[in-house]
């Protein structure tokens, strides 16, 4: 809580007289700006709408001033040292001439004072006319040291009503704490009272409940996707680049605070390019598992909104989102359909869209590492390709002969086949050509020809099956031959 603290303080010290915190925990960022205050010897001031303007600790409130606009005049004329946070504001408070000009009345009188006026809400967007003014902040989520002590907390309050115990190690207290991060103070207080009261025990089966909680927290805008992770890099046939690439930088992402100590920062990222059906999307889903860490899916296409501006507020909402649930990796498939059609076609909102995404790429201060996947070079905006945006962009090829053997061997197993049956070599050669995804699909394809005459997969009719599929290295030769050769000299091989 004390770097919370101290960054407030420091943006009120810097004469920003107008700042809009950004947060979904209007109360918590109360008391916060209330330690703000003390600390820099000012009275605190709350303005809702229900009470009008009150200072902390004295009963009653400024009289006339339960209308914001009243409360604004009321700002701008005192022209004392203080902080003042108005809860609860919305767009609608803000526009128009008046409440324009009232702000910036506001803005001149603190700027040559200690203190600032605050403003949060929860569907606060504040319009063009105040952007020179208005200075954009946002409210970390709950510390550790917070959430530590909100579990005391509950676990005072609910055992004055029943009796509770605690089973749990403190490695796996740690983990609920993890857990619990990217919730709310008061999301994270109801998941912590419903595992105690259910049945009086808080132990490691608990943790399923903050999983869920989560998982509805994220899918609540219908924009981000918590993907169970069940692939795991053993399950991944080659990609020995790769594989070497994430091991660096695994101790990294399992203490992040001493990485920061000897000048480490989080990983950033990768762009994986490469051939339809070759596993960047399996290798995404597997980085997840091997860092331990939860996966979020973006799905582009929820991002677009046909009124001016929202595509841009459902993006940023999406980024903030995975940014409260950090450290996690966030998984972007198909990343060219999401930005390829350019500016005029949809009236430029995939370029505005793309441009915050690409500023977000670059300034982003949360635990986030994205896994972005492309299939179409082409389609794909230059930007990304740049250094800086990702730490490394690595191409997927076609599997070679003793990838393609293993990738038979690892979806035969998975379907509790006698894998010493199969002449695995003579079968992989016969595959040249196919990608990952098609040859699972052979397999798919005669399995569904054995279930349906009650027999069992056998090598001929596998071998048969791969003689009469035509993989897209066959139909597709041309673009795919462009695209190796075109990443030859540009891209890291993830083999």
């Amino acid at each position: 809580m004390n770097d919370v603290l101290h960054d407030l303080e420091l943006l009120f010290r810097s004469r920003h007289g107008i700042v809009h915190l950004r947060t979904d925990e209007e109360e918590r960022a109360r008391g916060l700006l209330h330690h703000v205050a003390h600390r820099l010897g000012v009275p605190f001031f709350v303005w809702t709408r229900s009470r009008g303007l009150s200072r902390a600790g004295m009963k009653g409130s400024v009289y006339g001033t339960d209308e914001p606009l009243k409360a604004l005049e009321h700002v701008a004329h005192a022209r004392i040292d203080a902080l003042y946070h108005f809860q609860g504001v919305s767009r609608a408070t803000l526009e128009g001439d008046l409440p324009a000009a009232l702000v910036r009345d506001c803005a001149r009188a603190l700027e040559s004072l200690t203190g600032a006026l605050v403003l949060t809400g929860p569907d606060l967007d504040v319009p063009e006319a105040l952007a020179g003014v208005v200075t954009h902040s946002a409210l970390p989520g709950p510390t550790e040291d917070e959430l530590r002590d909100l579990l005391g907390q509950v676990v005072r309050d609910v055992s004055l009503r029943r009796h509770v115990t605690m089973e749990m190690e403190p490695d796996e207290v740690t983990a609920l704490l993890t857990h619990l991060r990217g919730l709310t103070l008061m999301e994270a207080e109801k998941v912590l009272t419903r595992a105690l009261v259910e049945d009086g025990v808080l132990d490691a089966r608990d943790l399923r409940l903050v999983a869920d909680a989560k998982k509805s927290l994220v899918e609540r805008d219908g924009l981000l996707e918590y993907t169970p992770v069940e692939a795991s890099l053993a399950r991944v046939a080659d990609l020995a680049g790769f594989k070497a690439w994430l091991a660096h930088r695994t101790a990294v992402v399992r203490n992040p605070a001493r990485a920061r100590e000897a000048g480490l920062p989080f990983p950033r990222g990768v762009l994986l390019l490469g051939v339809p059906g070759c596993g960047k999307s399996l290798a995404a889903k597997a980085v997840a598992s091997e860092w331990r860490l939860p996966l979020l899916r973006l799905d582009p296409s929820g991002l677009y909104n046909k009124y001016i501006g929202e595509s841009e507020k459902n993006f940023r909402r999406a980024m903030e989102t995975a940014e409260r649930m950090s450290p996690v990796i966030l998984w972007i498939d198909e990343l060219e359909k999401a930005f390829a059609s350019g500016g005029s076609e949809d009236g430029g909102v995939s370029q505005r869209v793309l441009g915050t995404f690409l500023s977000w790429l670059q300034e982003r201060t949360g635990d986030v590492f994205v896994v972005a996947t492309a299939n179409d070079v082409q389609r794909l905006p230059p930007e990304f390709l740049r250094k800086g945006r990702f730490d490394e962009v690595f191409f997927v090829d076609l599997p070679d002969a003793e990838t393609r053997e293993e990738i038979l061997r690892i979806h035969l197993e998975g379907r509790d086949q006698e894998v010493e049956r199969f002449p695995l070599t003579d079968l992989a050669a016969a595959a040249a050509g196919f990608s990952g995804s098609e040859l699972e699909q052979a397999i798919v394809s005669v399995q569904y020809a054995a279930f349906a005459e009650g027999g069992r997969i056998g090598p001929e009719a596998l071998a048969a099956e791969i003689a009469r599929t035509r993989p897209l290295s066959v139909t597709m030769a041309e673009p795919i031959a462009a695209l190796r050769e075109w990443a030859r000299e540009r891209t890291v091989s993830a083999h």
